[in-house]
Parts: C-alpha cells; structure tokens; sequence
C-alpha cells in the first residue's frame, strides 16, 4: 500500500448509488482541501460505443458473449498499469468516456468516444476511482493490490436488477424483455468478475429494500432510500468505531460484530460519517512523509 500517494477506489455497477457516491466524496474531499485525480472504470473500456456493438455481434456469431463487466471488453492491465505508476510516483495517464452530448461539448467528440490520453495532475493529493474493476483480480492482473481504501457500493441482486430494467427502458428506449436479455447475458462475467471484489473491500455499502422485490421484472417502481436500509460491513471491525456511528447515525444498529446497518435515506451521510476519519488519517500519513 502507498502512503505517499494514496489510492481510494469505489466498485461497483451502475446505479448501485454513484450520486450519493461522488455527492459523499466530493464534500469529504472538499473539507479536507484533498484534491482528487479523478479515475472513471469507463475510460478503461477496450472499446468506444460503435465498435463494442460491433465487437458483441461478432462474439454473439461465434456463440460467445462480451460485456464490460468481463475482462474482454477492458484494458484492465493499463488501469492496473496506472495504479502502479502512481502509488510509487504520483504519475500517470488518464482519459475520459463520453456519455453525452453535454460531456462531449468541451471536446468537440460525441457521446460513446474517449478523450486523447493525458498526463495527470503532479500536484495531487491522492487518486479517487470510480467503476466496475478497482477491485478487480485475474489471472493477468491484480488491481485490488495497489489500492489503500477499497470501497464496494452495491444493491442487493434484485434491486440491482430492477434499477437497470427501469434505466434502459426510460432512457435508453430498450424493452423490459430486451433488458432481461441483457442482465442473462452479463451474468456470468458479474459472477466472476465483479462480486469477488466486494469480499476484497475494506468496507461494503449494500442497500437493503424493505418492500417485496422478489419478481424484479415486473416491479413497477424502484424502492426508494426510505424503504431500504444500508447494510455496512467491515472487513477489519478494529477500522471502525462503531459506538460513535450508532450514536451518529439515528435507528442504526449492529447486525453483527463488523456489520452496522443504518436507514436508506441516511446512506450519504453514512459514508461521509464513516470514511472522513479513514481519509484524514491517510492525508495525515502522507503529510508526516513529505
């Protein structure tokens, strides 16, 4: 692990809370006068939009199957390649993912392109990512070894599930049918590529629905934070002071002796509470080296 350049990354799929996410992170950072190079999963895809179409009609005719959650469709060995690079001097290269029209706008490019690749920032404080592998271990790469702080966001299956089948048809003009196809298809690289990164996080914020969610294809609403909780689960309980977060935190309780579990609405908050002093206390580590 680095100290003098420290890694913070967050996995897991979208729509697993990346508002309340960057929200959380970005007011931690802010108050701490940290600034952040900021790392998308996204600018790590092997492909742009076009081609990954391309790409997934000609696995799907030799009966194979590629989907961003599986090593195939991302260059992983330069991600893992960039944490290298700076836990041990501050350096690197990144880019960007266009999804919009409005991110695209500055650069001239359409949605589904990425940006040239660019030096980071020297003076940064420490690096922040944000996608589907920060956690990510194959058996070409091991990306999870560089990274000090491992935080896995994730919704229990079937809200996940449903998320997504309300996205892709809202936004996306996709069938219900269509997305179920989808999910199907991305299963099994979601088995073996993404879930093993949330038994490599420090800490896990799962969001828990409290209403019936056990046929999530034909659920006409997305539970709202108020009718979930978040479950918060350590991997080392001696990281976490767990008397001042019950007595931060309003209706939370110890599910187990390195789980806390705390209302739904409060999941910003939670993380803002729980992850400041483990962010201080890295910034303080790296300052006492120089």
């Amino acid at each position: 692990m680095s100290v003098a350049h420290p890694i913070v990354a967050v996995t897991g799929s979208s729509g697993a809370g990346t508002s309340t996410v960057k929200h959380a992170f970005s007011d931690m950072f802010r108050r701490e006068g940290i600034k952040p190079v900021v790392i998308e999963g996204d600018s790590f895809h092997r492909y742009d939009r076009q081609a990954m179409k391309e790409k997934v009609a000609e696995y799907e005719e030799q009966g194979k199957i590629l989907t961003h959650f599986g090593p195939e469709a991302n260059e992983l060995d330069k991600l893992e390649a960039l944490f290298r690079e700076y836990s041990e001097r501050g350096t690197g290269k990144k880019r960007l993912y266009i999804h919009s029209e409005e991110e695209g706008e500055p650069y001239g490019q359409a949605p589904g392109t990425f940006t040239p690749w660019e030096p980071i920032d020297p003076d940064s404080h420490l690096l922040f990512y944000e996608g589907l592998h920060g956690g990510a271990v194959t058996d070409q790469v091991n990306v999870a070894q560089y990274v000090d702080l491992l935080v896995g966001v994730v919704p229990v299956v079937n809200l996940e599930w449903i998320q997504k089948i309300h996205r892709d048809c809202l936004n996306r003009g996709y069938s219900s049918e269509a997305v179920v196809q989808i999910i199907l298809k991305r299963m099994p690289d979601y088995v073996h590529y993404i879930c093993p990164q949330f038994s490599r996080a420090h800490i896990n914020f799962q969001r828990v629905p409290l209403v019936d969610t056990s046929n999530p294809f034909i659920a006409r609403d997305i539970p709202t934070p108020d009718e979930s909780n978040v479950v918060i689960r350590f991997r080392d309980p001696h990281m976490a002071d767990f008397p001042y977060y019950l007595s931060m935190l309003k209706d939370s309780f110890m599910s187990r002796p390195n789980t806390l579990v705390v209302p739904g609405g409060k999941m910003g908050l939670a993380m803002e509470i729980v992850l400041t002093p483990i962010i201080h206390d890295m910034m303080e580590k790296k300052r006492a080296r120089g």
